[in-house]
């Protein structure tokens, strides 16, 4: 059993002049046994120094970090059972294949050498890299290497992975690959696994739970389609999913949501959601905004459509990004939002559409803290049709 466990660390740095910055805040989670959480969030935000201070490579203000009953905040890095997987990889360069995999055995253990030559052996053909042990790290292309730094973590039958941004080196297409590797791989050997990442698609592809870090503040920690549909606060909503989440300002009047462009009559069950709170931001995810090329009467006496303009059409293979204005007199002034619609649907720069918001679809946020007001419900997915161009 391997739960690792973070109650309020918190990690302040020196800048100098007694000036303390705060890298890490108070970030308390608990890291099932077996269990694989992606910690996500933009450069800077502290998810890497949160790895390190896992690993014991960085000191811990403040706070405890317990692998199962055993506070290890003191404890060396080699004495934690904790394996780290570096973004460089940090192979030794006049070392073969093999000897990198030995090396930390070698040093750290008593076993006879002929077992760990044998666990070397078992390991490098789980990752399947059996060919490559004579080979030096020089020789082998970046997707090898991975493979080899992964390696050398799993001969060590650690109670917990550590992974800080190991696919970033890699192309899109091996790093793609790499990912159902690494979910393959780490659950075949059942372990405990904290993968550091600022790329949200890994994130939503690869993780149990992820926990969302802004500006060393612990966001949300949640599956990914928790954070992806009903998101704890703004930044959550506006991080997860590509593209982002269309946002825009604006007061309530009279029932009714009043942005700069348009206005969105609210039902009372949204009403009851935002209580007494007056200055929202409503948000919706491109592929819930539906668009209408031609106007029956139904859709003519919608109050959820709007007139708009296409802007750019990005067209990305299955889909198409489709970026839109409102169609007023001065539309540089309007807001640029986005919708996701099928590849398959023509569509062009300077097309007038209607766009429809639905209700069932949007996403209500207090302006002034990012709190989440009200979200779409994980039982309500089915109930917004398929984003579409009709």
């Amino acid at each position: 059993m391997a739960t690792l466990t973070l109650t309020d660390v918190t990690k302040e740095f020196n800048s100098g002049q007694n000036n303390e910055v705060t890298a890490v805040d108070e970030v308390s989670m608990t890291i099932d046994d077996g269990e694989f959480l992606v910690l996500v969030g933009p450069s800077g935000c502290g998810k890497s120094t949160t790895l390190r201070m896992i690993a014991g490579l960085e000191t811990v203000t403040n706070g405890d970090i317990t692998l199962e009953d055993r506070r290890i905040n003191g404890v060396s890095p080699a004495n934690r059972d904790i394996a780290m997987v570096f973004q460089s990889y940090a192979l030794y360069p006049h070392m073969t294949v093999r000897e990198n995999m030995r090396f930390g055995l070698e040093e750290s253990t008593t076993l006879e050498d002929d077992v760990i030559a044998n666990t070397v052996t078992e390991t490098a053909t789980l990752m399947d890299i059996s060919e490559l042990l004579d080979r030096t790290p020089a020789e082998l292309s970046g997707g090898q290497q991975q493979r080899v730094a992964l390696g050398r973590a799993i001969v060590r039958d650690p109670a917990v992975f550590l992974m800080d941004e190991p696919l970033s080196n890699l192309d899109a297409k091996l790093r793609a690959t790499m990912r159902t590797e690494l979910q393959r791989i780490q659950a075949d050997l059942d372990v405990t696994t904290v993968y550091v990442t600022h790329d949200q698609t890994e994130a939503m592809t690869m993780g149990d739970r992820i926990a969302v870090l802004d500006d060393g503040t612990l966001q949300q920690v949640g599956t990914p389609l928790e954070c992806y549909h009903t998101p704890q606060n703004r930044f959550v909503a506006g991080f997860i999913g590509e593209p982002s989440m269309n946002f825009f300002n604006g007061k309530i009047k009279s029932r009714t949501f009043v942005a700069q462009q348009f206005s969105y009559p609210l039902s009372e069950k949204i009403q009851s959601a935002i209580g007494g709170t007056r200055e929202i931001t409503l948000g919706v995810r491109p592929e819930d905004v539906i668009l209408h090329q031609d106007a029956d009467d139904t859709i003519q006496a919608n109050n959820h459509c709007f007139d708009c303009v296409v802007d750019v059409v990005e067209p990305v293979g299955e889909s198409n990004h489709i970026y839109l204005q409102f169609a007023t007199d001065n539309r540089s002034q309007s807001e640029t939002f986005i919708a996701t619609v099928s590849g398959m649907q023509t569509i062009n720069s300077g097309d007038n559409v209607i766009v429809e918001i639905p209700p069932e679809g949007i996403h209500l946020f207090d302006t002034h803290n990012g709190t989440a007001l009200m979200n779409r419900s994980l039982t309500d997915i089915g109930s917004v049709e398929t984003p579409r161009l009709q």
